[in-house]
């Protein structure tokens, strides 16, 4: 009641804000009965009413362990009467403690998991800082590599062209000496022209016989230049190797000043002066500082090495059978392949005509290979793995030897020995050969 007077007949208004309360009642009242059905009780606690559960029709206050289900206070007294059962606080009680472990658990395989991200995300910065040094070293190592090629590059075609001006050199001292020959067979062909036309029969009878004989020259139908271009041989050396023959001296070809190894006749230097007890054989060289190995090679291939450390002079290769023993060997002589080494003048070759080498390092150790039937020899820098010097083309028709020459000593210079190395320092198979 709003307790306002009225003396006429006025116009009623609605209390709103007692509607409101009204209306508000209601629905509690509408949404509190929507709750309960037939069968429902009352609840001590929140005034409100609970479905009761088959099949005792009775509220389910207690939980049965035994076979983890809900039951009411009738059920413990029948189906249920042997178990353990518990009020449902209890039990939940329980549960919570269980549930609060398992979520204990779970959360530390969640921190565990999370730990472990973060270590596989460390793995993965590492790894990339790992591969980007990787990358950075590999690149220097290339980038040295590619520097190492260009230069050995470099170096190989100098070689080339050094070899290529050996041979031009060559060449041109082949070609001077034939001019040579072609001047003075000319001038004797138009000697012999003249005498054959002359009329003169006691100038043509004194002046025949001389002319008759012919000039002396070279042979020429074996001579040749190699450009020296195949390089292909240094990468055979270990090949060539395998071909290692035992070399021994052979002191009844020795000149009188050379002293030869007295255990094993396997290292040759020179005296200065002639060795006692010895033989005039025909074989021992008369005017050269030569000495030959014991056994010759008339076919096959055989391969040896010689130390040079220590020397200033030397000369190395093979020689014929029939090599001049008596007079004095020179750079030209025919029969006798070597490559040498002449104190300041450096490193030569006898390829009928001396060709000059130019070196990047000084030899100490020189291997010679020689290929009977291909008429090849080869000289190798055993140390550097280089390849010196090779003639190709050779026409051997006769045994072929090992030759050493030590050259003069001179007041101490140049005294140490040429010394040939054992096969087994090589560590080299020794191979079939044929020997006469």
């Amino acid at each position: 009641m709003c307790k306002d007077m009225f003396y006429g007949r006025t116009e009623l208004k609605i209390n709103t804000t007692l509607r409101d309360v009204a209306d508000h009642f209601k629905r509690m009242r509408h949404r509190d009965e929507s709750l309960a059905e037939p069968g429902d009780v009352a609840c001590d606690v929140c005034l409100k009413r609970h479905r009761l559960i088959n099949p005792h029709d009775r509220l389910l206050e207690l939980f049965c362990r035994t076979d983890q289900t809900w039951v009411c206070t009738f059920c413990t007294e029948t189906d249920h009467k042997t178990h353990l059962t518990v009020p449902l606080e209890e039990e939940c009680g329980q549960r919570k403690a269980q549930l609060g472990k398992t979520e204990a658990e779970v959360q530390q395989m969640i921190e565990e998991r999370l730990q472990k991200v973060q270590e596989i995300k460390h793995s993965v910065k590492f790894r990339k800082r790992a591969a980007e040094r990787e990358i950075a070293d590999s690149m220097e190592v290339f980038t040295a590599l590619v520097r190492c090629i260009e230069k050995s590059q470099a170096e190989f075609i100098e070689v080339i062209e050094e070899m290529l001006k050996a041979a031009e050199w060559q060449a041109e001292g082949l070609i001077e000496e034939l001019k040579q020959e072609i001047t003075v067979l000319q001038r004797r062909c138009s000697e012999l022209d003249q005498l054959l036309h002359t009329k003169d029969h006691l100038h043509l009878l004194q002046s025949s016989p001389p002319l008759c004989k012919l000039p002396p020259t070279r042979k020429w139908s074996q001579k040749s230049v190699h450009s020296q271009l195949c390089l292909g041989n240094v990468r055979r050396l270990k090949r060539m190797q395998q071909y290692a023959v035992d070399v021994t001296l052979d002191p009844d070809t020795a000149f009188p000043f050379l002293i030869l190894g007295k255990k094993n006749r396997k290292q040759v230097r020179c005296g200065d002066k002639n060795q006692e007890n010895l033989t005039n054989d025909p074989k021992r060289f008369k005017n050269s500082f030569s000495v030959l190995g014991k056994e010759g090679f008339s076919s096959g291939r055989f391969y040896y090495e010689v130390q040079v450390t220590g020397k200033t002079w030397w000369w190395l290769g093979v020689a014929s059978e029939s090599i001049d023993r008596k007079e004095s060997l020179n750079l030209s002589s025919d029969g006798l392949w070597t490559v040498w080494l002449n104190g300041e003048n450096g490193y030569g070759a006898n390829n009928y005509y001396p060709v000059r080498l130019s070196l990047r390092e000084k030899p100490q150790k020189v291997g010679v290979f020689v290929d009977y039937e291909k008429g090849q020899v080869s000289f190798y820098d055993v140390k550097a793995k280089s390849h010196i010097y090779s003639f190709f083309g050779c026409n051997f028709t006769e045994k072929l030897y090992p030759y050493f020459n030590p050259y003069l000593s001179c007041s101490g210079e140049n005294s140490a020995p040429l010394q040939k190395l054992e096969p087994d320092q090589t560590s080299l198979e020794r191979p079939e050969k044929n020997v006469q």
